[in-house]
């Protein structure tokens, strides 16, 4: 298999566009053209020395002018602007590194994001020289394969251009001479541990082979765009700061879910709208708990402590409250009796006190008066084995569940557990020969009794024992043991499961079922990931959100291709706790990992919604999103600090927001909003999960049929557009452009010394000059054509009727971009006007999709209804609730169907899924298709999804099916 990558993606193009429009104004530096400045002083690359080490990066432009910058992709992207660039100093001898923060959710291609920033930059400025800085060998395994993987995506996207990655080796410190003296894209990939110690760490130490320089000179010649992936974890110590700050980066782009310092954020893909964009999995919870299991006592060993008010350990036993028996951890000591820190239950009264507690290094216990023994780990009483033993039952079940409905669709199906002690899945006997712990048993013998069922047979036939696997780290011996995940034994493992991604995604490989300890708790995902089960003894270290990080990313199918069926894209979580306390601790990583909070507005909430003033969509900003904050505080419906209230119930009967009448529109998309934040429309009780019944009597009815016969075909589109009207579009345009401005050059001047450690700098003058381009004319119209595909003649024609072109020799590439981007835009605008659609003759939706697609609707987001195909209607927002239930109760409406995901129209921005089709009596019979907005004028915005239902509306126009945007169930 061969993962398929979307070069299409926005919100993953908006966070590249937002790294590259910081350099806005810097010329192209590479050999499309020269350009030559007149200036005093050195320069950046100004001593010989590291002119002879190597090629490397150069930032002409000033930093007040990357602040600019800054400010205004932040003000873009609806995010506080910096007033400085931050940090502000690291030390007084030279300003501040350059730092900018990129956060994205685990599970939206994080990394294929920074690496096609990469290619980006090179392509608009010429930068050549990156330094992708990572945690732990589970990253760097993980960018290692997104650099396989992507590497003939990148190279077809980017004119095949030339380049090479590598991961540093200290034993072969002389590949980076060649990534210094490289013309090509140079990536080196790093571990942060590898250069972090200088006092040992070889990178800072004279080598023979490097004509007795320090590897680390090479790099500092480059000037390199360091990239940090997950600095929370790389630069989070002094130490580490300093070892990031010896790369003499030209700057460093930092990306992470969880920043403990978003220096300069400049894009911002959160949890909660990484949910609400459908780009990674809707989370279900199965709970498996032991309710009332506290009939017997139950005792387990968490740890023990020498401190130095003497040995003590801590257990975990049930205690009585006001409440019943609940599970708590205690401290005890010898001669602690167990029945009365339970708060005298009964079943503690004889055998708990403890007699002796050992801490003695690996073989700690601690001793009861009935002669008992608990190691750590360990446990007595409780139905802690019927729990484990029950989640991978219904692990192995709902894995089977999921095998059936995507059978002939050619998606893979995994399942991921995660153990705290490997001995639970794979021991060892007396003569050392591997064999099955508990765990494995487990899962053949639930596997064994479920695949015998009927609706499971001849589902998995490959052997058993090919079905299932773990991946642990070993020792020398080839002994697998409980590691923290950054050894050397760690890194073997790693590098093996890396390298079977694909495996894992092929249909003829048997591994269904993978087994890990810490080697999957970070750096390593896979998209089939369907559900996750922890069988975790004690109560999980690991955290609930990395836990789930592993299977959140969207499923491929056979041919490489991302799955985008929401009835598909559900991860499964199998818990050992509760629904509510599992959401309470997942909410609770997420606010402290990601300063995101569940059930909390802010201010800004609503101003992106847009409105439609004169004819054009506009943001409603900041301040009015403030006032209608204020007005939802007045109101009772959030307090405050922007919690929601119980009183926000737009089920509620009368249920009415008070919006000033300026906004009353927005009354649906506000309700959205809020409802978006709110934990449990993102993650489900399995419990209340419902698949929809299909009423197959429905489909019989003649009307019906009609209906369908009119709208199941499927079209082709072409894109026609005068080119005279696209010239006088384009002229107008850049006529409008703003004026093109000199470069503002960063010119430094600094005082070269030598010490043990290197060469060093003192930055004496530091100045920004305007200067005037002097050089070789780039080929203009060249460029244009690339960028946009029209004609030479086109582009002369629109850049000599402009009366503009003067200012190309101001700064050429400034003039280049602003053109190109106002081509792309009316160019764009005029393609979409200009779609054509015709019907495809013998291509249609086959009516039996409705019986054979599965849809499962939940308690938040299910409506029973009488008149459609199935027995209710899964809503994505409140308009379409208050639509249906509308519908269902009108007369003469006699059927009304919320088009399934699969039910598609082909656009040139991607499919489009129109919301309802309706048969209506209204002395004919109508039949009729309706796309539900909270404004009427919808089609009149500039976005993707505005333009997808202008698509939609000539395609139903090719098949003669009228169609139309409605604001509610009145307006049909």
């Amino acid at each position: 298999m061969k993962l398929q990558f979307d070069a299409k993606q926005e919100f993953q193009i908006d966070a590249v566009n937002s790294v590259v429009d910081l350099f806005d104004g810097q010329p192209l530096n590479k050999g499309d053209f020269e350009i030559s400045f007149e200036a005093k002083g050195q320069g950046l690359f100004g001593s010989q020395m590291q002119t002879e080490l190597g090629i490397g990066n150069m930032l002409t432009i000033d930093r007040e002018t990357i602040l600019k910058n800054l400010q205004t992709v932040q003000e873009r992207n609806d995010l506080d602007a910096d007033k400085n660039l931050q940090p502000i100093d690291y030390n007084a001898n030279a300003p501040a590194p350059l730092n900018f923060s990129v956060e994205m959710e685990t599970g939206t291609g994080k990394t294929y994001v920074y690496l096609r920033t990469i290619f980006e930059l090179n392509k608009k400025y010429g930068f050549k020289k990156f330094i992708i800085v990572v945690p732990s060998v589970a990253i760097r395994e993980g960018v290692l394969k997104n650099l396989e993987i992507t590497n003939d995506h990148f190279k077809a996207l980017y004119n095949n251009v030339e380049f090479e990655y590598f991961v540093y080796d200290a034993k072969k410190v002389n590949r980076l001479r060649q990534f210094a003296v490289s013309n090509q894209i140079q990536v080196l990939v790093i571990n942060i541990d590898a250069f972090n110690k200088k006092d040992i760490a070889v990178i800072f130490k004279e080598a023979d082979k490097l004509s007795g320089r320090q590897p680390i000179e090479f790099i500092q010649a480059t000037k390199p765009i360091v990239i940090i992936d997950e600095p929370q974890s790389v630069d989070n110590t002094e130490k580490a700061q300093e070892a990031i700050r010896s790369l003499n980066a030209l700057c460093t782009l930092r990306y992470s879910a969880t920043h403990k310092n978003p220096y300069n954020l400049i894009y911002s893909l959160n949890p909660i709208r990484a949910f609400e964009l459908r780009l990674v999995k809707q989370i279900v919870v199965a709970s498996v708990t032991g309710e009332g299991a506290q009939n017997d006592s139950y005792v387990k060993l968490v740890s023990v402590d020498r401190g130095k008010d003497g040995i003590k350990a801590k257990v975990e036993i049930d205690v009585q409250t006001n409440d019943g028996p609940k599970r708590k951890a205690v401290m005890v000591r010898k001669e602690s009796d167990l029945f009365f820190l339970s708060k005298e239950r009964e079943n503690y009264r004889d055998g708990y006190l403890i007699t002796e507690i050992n801490g003695e290094p690996g073989n700690e216990y601690v001793q009861f008066n009935s002669g008992k023994t608990l190691a750590i780990g360990q446990e007595l009483g409780g139905i802690r084995g019927d729990l484990w033993k029950a989640q991978i039952k219904t692990t192995v079940r709902r894995h089977l569940d999921k095998e059936l409905a995507l059978k002939g669709r050619g998606i893979k199906v995994l399942s991921l557990f995660f153990i705290d002690r490997v001995a639970n899945y794979r021991s060892y006997d007396e003569q050392g020969q591997p064999v099955k712990g508990k765990f494995a048993e487990a899962f053949e013998d639930a596997f064994k009794e479920l695949i015998a069922l009927e609706k499971y047979k001849g589902l998995l036939t490959f052997p058993l024992d090919k079905l299932h696997n773990g991946y642990f780290a070993a020792d020398k011996k080839g002994v697998f043991k409980d590691t923290n995940g950054n050894t050397q034994a760690d890194d073997d493992v790693y590098s093996l499961i890396m390298k079977r991604k694909e495996d894992l995604l092929s249909l003829d490989e048997p591994l269904r079922f993978i087994f890990s300890h810490s080697a999957l708790r970070e750096g390593w995902d896979n998209p089939n990931v369907f559900q996750i089960c922890t069988l975790n003894e004690t109560r999980s270290a690991i955290k609930k959100r990395q836990e789930i990080g592993r299977g959140l990313r969207l499923p491929v199918n056979q041919d490489g291709e991302r799955v985008f069926d929401e009835n598909i894209n559900k991860l499964l979580v199998v818990a050992n706790d509760s629904y509510d306390d599992f959401a309470k601790a997942l909410q609770t990583e997420y606010e402290q990992d990601c300063g995101v909070t569940f059930g909390k507005v802010p201010k800004i909430a609503f101003s992106t919604l847009m409105q439609i003033v004169n004819g054009e969509g506009v943001p409603l900003g900041r301040d009015t999103s403030a006032k209608i904050f204020d007005g939802l505080v007045q109101k009772g419906f959030i307090n405050e600090d922007g919690k929601i209230q119980p009183t926000f119930d737009p089920k509620a009967p009368g249920f009415d927001l008070g919006l000033a009448p300026e906004h009353a529109n927005l009354r649906s998309d506000i309700i959205d909003v809020l409802q978006s934040y709110q934990l449990e429309r993102h993650i489900k009780k399995d419990e209340d999960g419902q698949r929809l019944r299909f009423k197959k009597e429905v489909t019989l009815d003649p009307e019906f049929q009609e209906l369908w016969n009119r709208i199941k075909l499927k079209t082709t589109y072409s894109v026609e557009y005068p080119t005279d009207t696209l010239v006088a579009n384009a002229v107008k345009a850049v006529k409008g452009m703003e004026k093109i401005k000199p470069v503002k050059i960063q010119v430094s001047e600094a005082g070269l010394g030598l010490a043990k450690s290197g060469v060093t700098t003192s930055v004496l003058r530091e100045a920004g000059e305007t200067v005037v381009f002097r050089g070789a004319v780039p080929d203009v119209v060249a460029y244009l054509q690339g960028e946009t595909e029209l004609t030479r003649s086109t582009i002369v024609r629109i850049l000599k009727e402009s009366n503009r072109l003067a200012e190309f020799l101001v700064n050429p590439q400034k003039f280049m971009d602003a053109v190109s981007a106002i081509l792309k835009v009316q160019l764009h605008k005029l393609m979409i006007d200009g779609i054509k659609y015709e019907k495809v003759a013998g291509e249609e939706y086959s009516m039996a999709l409705f019986e054979e697609k599965e849809i499962i609707g939940y308690l938040n987001n299910r409506l029973e209804v009488k008149n459609s195909v199935y027995d209710a209607v899964v809503f994505d927002s409140e308009i379409e609730r208050e639509f249906a239930e509308k519908l269902d109760k009108r007369q003469d409406v006699k059927l009304f169907v919320k088009l399934p995901d699969w039910f598609k129209v082909e656009t040139p921005l991607g499919t489009y899924n129109p919301d309802w089709a309706i048969i209506k009596h209204d002395n004919t019979v109508l039949y009729l298709v309706r796309e539900t907005k909270g404004t009427k004028n919808f089609e009149k915005l500039r976005n993707i999804e505005a333009e997808k239902i202008r698509c939609g509306r000539r395609h139903f126009e090719a098949l003669d099916v009228d169609f139309d945007v409605v604001t509610s169930a009145k307006e049909i």
